[in-house]
């Protein structure tokens, strides 16, 4: 997925308007900080035209009781200062960090109503690099770029308005050296933008490689890959050091050219200023003044340099994360239903009508199955692997949009019931089951809290794991951990059946659910699937055919279509492919 393209302006105008847009909320505490950055600019020229009046009105003719009161008024504006830049850093950080959290809220909601189809075709890393990485990046055209970039500006202008306002000649010979310096954070400013786009894409590189490799790691060291992907990992960090120290080298440039310049002023003021002192035609006071503003003119200069690494990195960022929020990969949704509608269980009865499926154009998965299921019946579906039979399951929770026939439950359209209705009707036990870091009850109710935990213990004594739960540090508290990692197999298969238990879907659908349990837990699994089905639509995908016998209606499968449906004993009596599936898995069993 990549980001569109910025212009070569550091302000897009339209990318910066949108960043600029998520303060809306917090416009108050944004303006208050703009005016303390306003008035900060506005003050600073006073302390120099203070060490001026101390230099030529009260030094000079021995007067310490008005030098006492020049060196309190610049202690006291030195506090005011002071305070006015904590409470202008702490609001604009505090405004970043709002921005920060509403951004970053939109946009993981905006991607999780995402249809699967596009994290099939998206890497993990790159979606973790825009929510992580790019959304900070917005934060700190916040706390360190746009405002302290303005509040340089203004303080640019303050100081030439008052070296202008002093002395007009002196002011033009000082900033003889500024069309060469402007020149120069130009070029910095493009050298600077491409080096960043190019941080920006090697981070989200390694963002993919170790997110994808920390999760594979057990097939990485059961294959012994461990200094080969070790390799493969240091051509992408040297990648990203190289377009680091690429913007390195453009800073280790500007930086001695800002105070090469800032010098040659410096230069340029003393010899002018020194003769003009000589000749009574100025006064060291003015001099110094006039020192003291060249170096706050620099000050910023250099700093808006930073300012622009910051905007333009902010723009880089907001880009991609704008560009993703755009991106509307959703699953369409019909009108919303009236409460009462809503509060209508689907009791189960599936239709699917000549339905074709492809997850990519012409490459047909399904290829016009047809089939019924009556409410409360059990279902089952086998055939080979690539058969269409996972594919199936997909399309009836709308996990995948079909392309031709139409599916229907209770005569209602699938693509007419609300995605969330539908969604929670169906419980699923999956073969691979994914647990999240947390505990044992909270992977159960996914945080649901229609779920007591009364309707927990209940699930859990149904599918008669009681002591597997018993067994665990903690009970229903026992933190799993990351994926799960601290159960086995089997036992994440037990918990995913309670999962579905405890939702009590109108829908059950088992997609190779005992595949990986052991006999002792499929004897456990077979009683919980009995009580689970009962007088509840239920699909069933298996390979252990075994499983299936007492199902009212088995379908078979084959490269995407129906070649037969029917009893277990009617399709042994066929003679065709479920018979051979049948023999031959008893052969292999035997």
């Amino acid at each position: 997925m990549s980001a569109p393209k910025t212009t070569g302006n550091i302000f897009d105008a339209q990318v910066l308007r949108r960043i600029l847009g998520q303060v809306a909320p917090y416009r108050k505490r944004f303006l208050m900080t703009g005016l303390l950055v306003l008035i900060l600019a506005c003050v600073s020229w006073i302390r120099p035209y203070l060490v001026r009046l101390a230099l030529d009105d009260h030094i000079a003719k021995g007067d310490g009781e008005g030098l006492l009161t020049i060196f309190l008024m610049v202690v006291g504006l030195i506090v005011l200062e002071a305070l006015l830049q904590f409470w202008q850093t702490y609001w604009a950080n505090w405004v970043a960090q709002s921005v920060t959290l509403d951004l970053r809220s939109s946009l993981f909601r905006h991607v999780s109503r995402f249809r699967l189809k596009y994290f099939d075709q998206t890497p993990v890393g790159q979606l973790v690099t825009r929510h992580i990485s790019d959304v900070d990046g917005i934060a700190d055209v916040f706390s360190n770029g746009l405002l302290n970039a303005v509040g340089d500006i203004l303080k640019l202008v303050v100081v030439v308005v008052a070296m202008l306002w002093i002395d007009v000649k002196l002011t033009l010979f000082v900033l003889l050296p500024i069309p060469v310096l402007l020149v120069a954070t130009r070029v910095f400013q493009k050298a600077i933008k491409k080096a960043f786009v190019s941080v920006r894409n090697e981070v989200a590189k390694i963002n993919v490689f170790v997110q994808e490799h920390v999760t594979g790691m057990n097939i990485i060291q059961a294959f012994g890959r461990e200094e080969a992907e070790s390799g493969k990992f240091d051509v992408l960090n040297e990648a990203h050091r190289a377009a680091n120290i690429r913007s390195i080298w453009a800073f280790s440039i500007f930086f001695p050219i800002v105070e090469m310049l800032s010098a040659t002023s410096v230069a340029l003021l003393l010899w002018l200023g020194v003769d003009g002192v000589a000749s009574g035609q100025m006064t060291l006071g003015v001099v110094l003044q006039f020192i003291l503003y060249v170096f706050m003119l620099y000050r910023p200069i250099r700093q808006l340099a930073d300012r622009f690494n910051v905007l333009q990195m902010g723009i880089v960022n907001a880009s991609r994360v704008f560009h993703l929020l755009d991106m509307d990969e959703r699953m369409p949704e019909p009108e919303p239903l009236d409460a009462q509608e809503m509060a209508q269980p689907l009791k189960g009865h599936i239709v699917f009508e000549d339905v074709w499926f492809a997850y990519q154009e012409e490459e047909w998965v399904l290829r016009g199955v047809s089939f019924e299921v009556n409410a409360g019946d059990r279902v089952a579906f086998v055939g080979a692997t690539g058969a269409g039979k996972s594919s199936i399951i997909n399309l009836l929770s709308r996990l995948y949009e079909f392309q031709k026939g139409r599916i229907t439950i209770d005569g209602c359209d699938i693509r007419d019931i609300p995605l969330d209705q539908l969604r929670s009707s169906i419980g699923v036990v999956l073969q691979d089951v994914f647990l999240f870091t947390g505990s044992l009850e909270d992977n159960i109710t996914l945080y649901d809290p229609a779920i007591s935990t009364q309707r927990v213990e209940e699930a859990v004594r149904a599918v008669g794991v009681q002591s597997l739960v018993a067994r665990l540090p903690g009970g229903l508290a026992y933190d799993v951990k990351e994926r799960g990692v601290m159960l086995s197999t089997g036992q994440r298969q037990l918990i995913a059946f309670v999962r579905a238990y405890a939702q009590q879907p109108g829908i059950l659908v088992l997609d190779e659910a005992t595949s990986s349990i052991d006999p002792e837990s499929e004897v456990l699994i077979q009683a919980a699937t009995e009580r689970l089905t009962k007088g509840r639509t239920s699909v069933l995908v298996a390979h252990r055919l075994s499983t299936i016998r007492d199902a009212d209606n088995i379908i078979v499968l084959d490269s995407g279509a129906i070649v037969e449906q029917g009893a277990h004993g009617d399709l042994l009596a066929l003679k065709g492919a479920y018979s051979r599936l049948f023999e031959l898995q008893f052969d292999v069993n035997s």
